[in-house]
């Protein structure tokens, strides 16, 4: 099983998708979750990072996906040092910049009834939802304002037996 996530730049999570059967491409998983009309209808400069399991998608939605560079095929003429060395740095670029979503989904997998399911696959998709919103709204609350009062310590009375 898996689902579509979205998470903004901070790494926190703001969508998660019905979950699909984990043999589902990531592509087709994409538009049949309706990203590709929601992209297409979103503001200019919005840009979402994926994965590779999502190339192509990039030119369903205008730019608006950016995937990795494929990796060269093994048959594939050599290339030069050169043009290997920037494709190789390009791929660290992007992937360094999607290192907050994993860490957003590996947030989702560190709760235990995520990690170790064992309930009905028809009761996933609304488990995992309700798990996504909890993430979410602790992600988003602002911690800096929660003040604790400093600990009293405790009267000192004898003892008595």
């Amino acid at each position: 099983m898996k689902a579509l996530v979205l998470c903004d730049p901070a790494g926190r999570l703001l969508f998660c998708g019905e979950t699909r059967p984990g043999s589902m491409h990531d592509l087709t998983q994409a538009r049949t979750a309706g990203l590709v009309d929601l992209l297409l209808q979103a503001p200019l400069g919005v840009q979402v990072l994926a994965d590779a399991g999502y190339q192509g998608l990039g030119a369903d939605t205008a730019g608006a996906v950016i995937t990795p560079r494929p990796t060269p095929r093994k048959g594939q003429k050599s290339l030069p040092p050169s043009v290997i060395a920037a494709h190789h740095a390009a791929r660290k670029r992007h992937s360094s910049q999607r290192i907050r979503v994993e860490h957003a989904i590996g947030h989702l997998k560190n709760w235990r009834i995520l990690a170790r399911y064992h309930g009905r696959r028809e009761h996933f998709d609304a488990t995992i939802r309700a798990v996504a919103s909890l993430l979410s709204d602790h992600q988003h609350t602002d911690h800096t304002e929660i003040t604790t009062r400093p600990l009293k310590a405790l009267p000192t009375t004898p003892h008595h037996r």
